[in-house]
């Protein structure tokens, strides 16, 4: 049996939790559907900035969590195979099928992945994305960072803490990171920034030992025990129609008001094309999507 709701919003991170929170509010039958752990990416954030009463993003998610609970919002742990209109409205395949007034698509955007030899092979076993889950299991141990932005270096920080040495591999000659996430690194003495170089390999038995990097044309390996990527991001888009229009990068196409090319369908946060990436502009764009859903059902 369908089981029916006026929104259902699929993405447990900060734009869809913001989004269901604002709608129940309004008075709209609200759902969440996620697929993994509720709040995305910003578990990945251990210092949050400007959110008072939250020191991290797992805090900042957990306390949305329950207020969303605490307010009515259905919170579904099931991953979207599908999105189709029906009766005026849509249907949502997941693990059952939900029917739905309007849609917001806010599954936001996961890591990229290195695409080099090992990477797969050692995933669990040395290669890791979450510093602050696994920088324990490294303790006096030497590892590798790979990126330069904003993740890259805090991931970085956090290891520093555990590990005897952490190298930043930075295909480029300067980070990209904010300011301050760059004196902290620099000042450090346990980490180490290799320039203008790329990993090509991941290397090891039973556990990663080693890692393969190239510079002005030439391969080196260094000694590492783990591996942590933060290159970038891809859209979590999979599901959505084919219908939807689409940037180079993935993402799905939405004009100035979010709303996708179908008609009742809206996309929000790191998912969209456009988005800026900050944590204030993935509420701001929830809190608008919530406010023109609830116009449109009125």
């Amino acid at each position: 049996m369908t089981q029916n709701y006026d929104l259902i919003v699929i993405g447990e991170g900060i734009s869809g939790l913001t989004c269901a929170s604002h709608a129940v509010r309004a008075g709209l039958k609200v759902a969440t559907l996620e697929a993994n752990l509720f709040g995305g990416l910003v578990l990945n954030v251990n210092e949050l900035d400007g959110y008072p009463g939250a020191k991290s993003g797992t805090d900042l998610a957990s306390g949305m969590m329950q207020a969303n609970a605490e307010a009515g919002v259905t919170s579904i742990q099931e991953p979207v195979a599908g999105i189709r209109a029906a009766g005026g409205g849509f249907e949502v395949a997941a693990g059952g099928t939900y029917g739905a007034r309007q849609v917001v698509i806010a599954s936001g955007a996961r890591l990229k992945k290195l695409g080099v030899p090992g990477e797969k092979e050692f995933e669990g076993r040395g290669v890791s994305s979450c510093a602050d889950c696994d920088a324990p299991m490294f303790q006096n141990e030497e590892v590798v960072v790979v990126g330069g932005g904003d993740s890259a270096l805090q991931e970085a920080l956090v290891l520093a803490k555990f590990c005897r040495k952490v190298h930043i591999v930075h295909r480029g000659s300067r980070f990209r990171a904010q300011k301050h996430f760059t004196n902290y690194t620099t000042a450090e003495p346990k980490i180490s920034i290799i320039w203008n170089t790329t990993v090509e390999a991941i290397l090891g038995a039973k556990m990663v030992e080693k890692a393969r990097l190239k510079r002005d044309g030439k391969t080196e390996e260094i000694a590492t025990a783990g591996v942590f990527a933060y290159v970038g991001l891809e859209p979590n888009a999979g599901f959505a129609p084919s219908g939807i229009g689409r940037d180079e990068r993935g993402q799905l196409v939405t004009d100035g008001a979010f709303e996708t090319s179908m008609k009742g369908i809206w996309a929000i946060g790191a998912v969209r094309a456009g988005y800026s990436g900050l944590l204030r502009d993935a509420a701001a764009e929830a809190q608008r999507v919530a406010e023109a859903v609830r116009d449109r059902l009125d």
